[in-house]
Parts: structure tokens; C-alpha cells; sequence
């Protein structure tokens, strides 16, 4: 048995890649460390038995991820993590919309359009408020609550015109657009250049979006979003609650993880759409309806992995509750490999200090 694992970003391996070694290397596992610029990449991934490419949602990750990642499954027939299936819609909510929408499952409606005038034409009956996203980005990056039909129209001509970076919304109560100012560009501009001096500049976040508009309906009094990563056949929950004063839950840090507040519905019908498209890993962002009916906000494969092994156990399909924390490093190899015999490490060698030292 013989695993490659790619590099993070800057050819760094991060700590949420770092766990998967040392499981792997706890049963003498062989591993290899890869970089797609290596010029024996394509030669030791023809040896590989499975191939582990944990990428974000940071523009030169998907840029390498969606160019080698169909070939290694498709064409060498090497197992990957992620599958085409699990990664296809990740950090695109259009693609995320249409997915669930087509196969009917219950996510809070959304109007998608890919020209200017259809974007207006919509807008001259839409209510609001209404929620703007770009289709990339996590954390509540990038979200706007839209509650004019003056503010909705200069972001519709924005994206019409000359788009906006990944990032370009400030976060806070009024999350809003930054102001494309002269005295703004001067200043990234002056960034740019001191860090190309110091080889140090690395933007995360390079692709202009442009030329569609996505809007989601807005929910309100939800005060908190409750979120399920469903590896296999194990279902991990906590909540999530808003910023104070904001309608933003993703990335607010407040996490509540008593499993006695869990609407197990969620959990349910995160099982439901993980069989139906075969996910490898999935995890899903549910808020409530006006009806108190679930509702999906966003999905995506990759998550904080400090926080579901803070989750005091996982649910299996049956709903019951296995106490006990894990790494979710853990059950993806376990699932990936075929078996539940592996050997874990112990925590303290799991955590990141330990991590850290030893590289």
C-alpha cells in the first residue's frame, strides 16, 4: 500500500494533512509527500494506490486541484480524496443550487442569472431583502444582505462590468462592498510591490467574478445555523451562532456543540443527500424556513477539523449517538482504505503542537 499526499499551499503541509500521515505512518503505511511540480509527479502517481489532495477554496488551490485531480481518477484509475463527486460543487454555491434543486432536496431558493438584462428584469419585482453572494468563498466571505432595490442594482452592475475579487466585502454588521477607490488601488498596488521586493506576496485570492449574479432568499430569525459533516456513514453536529448584530453565522467562531440541541432532522436528511450523490465527506449548513422546515444554505467537503473532533461523538444512520471524540482524519482513511482496523495515534501526538514539532 502506497499513498501520495499533495502538498498545501506555498508547498507547506498544513496540520489537517499532516494527521492523515501520521495515522497512515502509525500502520506502516507507506506515504509519499507530492507536488504537481515536481517532474516525476505524473511517473509516482502511476505507483500510488490512493491520492490525498485536501484543497481550499484559495484560487491556486482549484487551479491545480480541477487540472490534475479528473485525470488521476479518470484516466489512471488511482483512488483519489476527493472524488469527482465530493469536490464537483465545492466552494461554487451555483453549482451547489442547481445540484440539490434538480434532485429535488430542500435548499433556500435562489435566482441565478448569467446576463445583465435578466438581472434587472428580475429585480423590478423582486422582495426584499435578499441575500448577494459570490459564488466562491467561506466564512461569510463575500455575503451581503441586499435590502434595496439601488443596492441591488449597482452590485448587478458591478458584476456586469468589472466584477469583484473573492474578499472584496467587508465583514462587520453592515457587511458591504469596499469602495473600488483610486486611493485603494494605489494602496494594493504599493502592497503588491513592496511584497514582489520581498518575495513574499501570494495573493489567496486572484480570480475577478464576473458576469453572473446570485442571490439567496433571506431567512430571518435564524440566529444561529447548525452545521453536519457526514463522513460515510458517521454524522457529526454542532451550531453555529451569529456575529452580534449580523445574520452571519459561517466562521463567527461561536460554536455550541451540546448534541441535546441538535434537530436530528437535520442530520437525517444530511444522510439522505450524502447516499443519493455518494459523497465522500460533505458537510452541510442548515437554517430554518418561516415553516420551521430545514433548509440547506451551503455545502462543501472540506471544514476546521479541530472543530468536529470537539464534537463529544457522531450520529450513525440509525440516529444514535456514539460518544467520544475523533479526528475526522480518522474515519475518511478508514473509509478510503476498507477497513476499521487501523491504528490512531494517540491525542497528544495528534495535536497541533505535537504536530508541529516533528514537521
Amino acid at each position: 500500500m502506497k499513498v501520495g499526499i499533495h502538498t498545501d499551499l506555498n508547498n507547506n503541509f498544513c496540520n489537517w494533512i499532516k494527521r492523515f500521515e501520521l495515522i497512515l505512518q502509525e500502520n506502516e503505511i507507506e506515504t509519499v509527500r507530492m507536488d504537481i511540480n515536481q517532474p516525476d509527479f505524473w511517473e509516482v502517481v502511476k505507483t500510488l494506490d490512493l491520492f490525498i489532495f485536501r484543497f481550499q477554496n484559495i484560487d491556486s488551490h482549484h487551479q491545480v486541484a480541477r487540472s490534475i485531480l479528473p485525470v488521476i481518477e479518470h484516466e489512471l484509475k488511482v483512488p483519489v480524496f476527493p472524488n469527482h463527486r465530493t469536490w464537483w460543487a465545492f466552494d461554487d454555491k451555483i453549482r451547489e443550487w442547481f445540484l440539490l434543486n434538480a434532485a429535488g432536496f430542500p435548499m433556500i431558493k435562489s435566482w441565478v442569472f448569467f446576463t445583465k438584462s435578466e438581472a434587472i428584469k428580475w429585480l423590478r419585482s423582486a422582495e426584499l431583502p435578499v441575500v448577494f453572494k459570490l459564488k466562491e468563498g467561506a466564512g461569510s466571505r463575500d455575503v451581503i444582505l441586499v435590502k434595496s432595490k439601488r443596492q441591488a442594482s449597482r452590485l448587478i452592475d458591478r458584476m456586469f462590468y468589472r466584477g469583484m475579487l473573492s474578499a472584496d466585502i467587508k465583514h462587520g454588521k453592515k457587511a458591504k462592498q469596499k469602495k473600488n477607490t483610486l486611493i485603494r488601488r494605489i494602496r494594493n498596488q504599493a502592497k503588491k510591490i513592496v511584497g514582489w521586493i520581498n518575495k513574499d506576496y501570494d495573493p489567496r485570492f486572484w480570480q475577478i467574478q464576473k458576469n453572473y449574479m446570485y442571490f439567496q432568499n433571506f431567512l430571518p430569525n435564524n440566529n444561529y445555523d447548525t452545521r453536519i459533516t457526514v463522513i460515510g456513514k458517521r454524522a457529526f453536529a454542532f451550531r453555529r451562532y451569529n456575529r452580534k448584530g449580523d445574520f452571519r453565522s459561517s466562521g463567527s467562531g461561536l460554536i455550541d456543540y451540546d448534541q441535546s440541541k441538535i434537530d436530528l432532522r437535520f442530520v437525517k436528511l444530511a444522510f439522505k443527500i450524502t447516499r443519493h450523490f455518494g459523497f465522500q465527506v460533505m458537510t452541510y449548513d442548515f437554517l430554518i424556513d418561516e415553516n420551521s422546515n430545514p433548509q440547506i444554505c451551503e455545502m462543501g467537503y472540506t471544514f476546521l477539523d479541530e472543530a468536529v473532533y470537539n464534537v463529544p461523538g457522531y450520529y450513525e444512520e440509525n440516529l444514535k449517538l456514539i460518544t467520544g471524540h475523533h479526528w475526522p482524519q480518522e474515519y475518511i482513511l478508514k473509509d478510503l482504505l476498507g477497513t476499521e482496523a487501523l491504528i490512531i495515534p494517540d491525542e497528544e501526538r495528534m495535536t497541533i503542537k505535537t504536530i508541529l514539532k516533528n514537521g
